[in-house]
C-alpha cells in the first residue's frame, strides 16, 4: 500500500522515522513519501520537503511568511493527489496538518493522525473538527484518552515513542570529564528560538567556571550559525548528532521547551525548563492557553517536578539561580527518583510498533 507522511518538525521527523521501520515491516509493498528531515531519509521515505524549510515560529514570522506557508499547502495538496496514497498520516504540527486533514476529508483520503496536537492546552474547540476530519487518532500521552473520551471521541493510546530510542540509563552523580562535571545546553531546533535561548544560556556559563558546558546542535541548523554565538566562548563544546550521549555524561541540563525536556527526564538528567517567545505571540498564548505548565515533564506528573523559567524569567539571573539549586546533591537525588515515576506513567515501550500495526490494520480495513 501507499502512504503518505507529514511531519514537520525534529521530533515528527524522529518519530516518523521510527514508525515507518515497523510500518515497512508490517507492510513489506509500502510505499512511503512525505515531508520529514534526514531520519525520515535515512529510514526509505521519499522525502519531498525537507522540515529545514518548514520552521516558521510566532505571530510575525508567520505573518511574514505567508506567501511561503499557503505555497507549501498548495504543493502538499498537489503531491498527495499526484501521489494517491492509501492512508494519510500525520504527525503532530497542528497548524499545517489540521489544514490538511479537513481538505483531505473532501477527497475522501483516509487520515491517521498520530501524536496528537495539544488542544487539550488551547484551542480545545479543535475537538470537533478533528473528530470530523481524522479517521483514527492515536495518542501518546496518557491523559489524552480521557481527554477525547469528554467529547465522545475514541481514540487509541499506544505509548510514547521516545520509550523506544531514549537509552534507559539514569543519571547518576558519577558524570565527570576527569574531574569536570558536563552541563548541557538544549537552546532548541529551531533558529528563532535559538536566537533567544543560546546567549542567555551562555552568559550563565560564566558563573560557573568550575563545570563544562556543552551545546546539543539541532540536526537541521548549520554550524556556522552557532559561530556568531561561540565566538567568545571557545572552551563550549559542541555536539552534533550525539544529544543522548550528551545526556548520559551530563550532571545538569538547561533545555528550551519541547521534546527536548521529556528526553532529558527519560535518561535522568535534572534539568532548568527555559522559554522565551516572540513578544506578540507570547502575549495571545497567554490568552489562550490553559495549562499550569510548560513542560511535558510536569504535565505529566500534574505537578511542579522541573523548574520552568519563562519569557522574562528566563534571564541570567534567575538561570543562574535555579541551576544553583539543581547543583545540590539532594535535589538531583529527588528528580532522579522522580524520573522513574514518569517512565512508569508513560506506559511500555513499544509505541512505534503498536502505532504501525494500528496503522497497517486500519489501511487493510478501508
Amino acid at each position: 500500500m501507499k502512504y503518505y507522511i507529514i511531519a514537520g518538525e525534529a521530533s515528527g521527523d524522529l518519530h516518523a522515522s521510527n514508525l515507518v521501520k515497523y510500518l515497512a515491516k508490517a507492510d513489506n509493498s509500502a510505499q512511503i513519501r512525505g515531508w520529514g528531515g534526514d531520519l525520515m531519509q535515512a529510514s526509505c521515505v521519499t522525502v519531498v520537503k525537507h522540515i529545514k524549510d518548514l520552521a516558521f515560529m510566532g505571530f510575525s514570522e508567520v505573518l511574514l511568511n505567508l506567501r511561503t506557508i499557503l505555497g507549501n499547502i498548495s504543493f502538499c495538496k498537489k503531491d498527495i493527489l499526484d501521489w494517491g496514497p492509501d492512508v494519510l498520516i500525520l504527525i503532530d504540527y497542528p497548524g499545517f496538518n489540521l489544514r490538511i486533514a479537513k481538505w483531505a476529508k473532501k477527497y475522501n483520503i483516509k487520515v491517521v493522525y498520530y501524536i496528537s496536537p495539544q488542544i487539550w492546552a488551547w484551542h480545545e474547540s479543535r475537538v470537533h473538527q478533528i473528530k470530523k476530519n481524522v479517521d483514527l487518532m492515536l495518542v501518546i500521552l496518557p491523559f489524552e484518552q480521557d481527554f477525547y473520551n469528554k467529547y465522545q471521541f475514541p481514540v487509541t493510546f499506544v505509548g510514547h515513542p521516545l520509550l523506544d530510542v531514549v537509552p534507559e540509563k539514569l543519571h547518576t552523580e558519577d558524570k565527570t570529564n576527569g574531574n569536570i562535571k558536563t552541563i548541557a545546553l538544549l537552546p532548541g531546533s529551531r533558529q528563532q528560538e535559538i536566537k533567544r535561548m543560546l546567549p542567555v544560556m551562555l552568559n550563565v556559563t560564566k558563573k560557573f567556571p568550575s563545570y563544562h558546558f556543552a551545546i546539543a546542535c539541532a540536526p537541521a541548523i548549520n554550524d556556522s550559525f552557532y559561530d556568531e554565538f561561540l565566538t567568545n566562548y571557545p572552551d563550549v563544546e559542541r555536539f552534533r548528532g550525539k544529544t543522548y550521549s550528551l545526556l548520559q555524561n551530563a550532571f545538569a541540563a538547561l533545555v528550551t521547551s519541547g521534546t527536548a525536556t521529556l528526553e532529558t527526564a527519560l535518561i535522568g538528567v535534572p534539568q532548568v525548563v527555559c522559554y522565551k517567545g516572540e513578544k506578540l505571540s507570547y502575549l495571545l498564548a497567554r490568552k489562550l492557553i490553559k495549562i499550569k505548565y510548560i513542560s511535558l515533564v510536569n504535565l505529566i506528573m500534574d505537578r511542579e517536578v522541573v523548574t520552568e523559567l519563562i519569557q522574562d524569567e528566563m534571564n541570567e539571573v534567575r538561570l543562574t539561580q535555579e541551576l544553583t539549586k539543581l547543583l545540590q546533591s539532594d535535589k538531583q537525588l529527588q528528580l532522579t527518583q522522580i524520573y522513574t515515576e514518569l517512565r512508569k506513567k508513560l506506559g511500555n515501550a513499544g509505541a512505534s510498533e503498536r502505532a504501525a500495526k494500528a496503522i497497517f490494520d486500519f489501511a487493510k480495513k478501508h
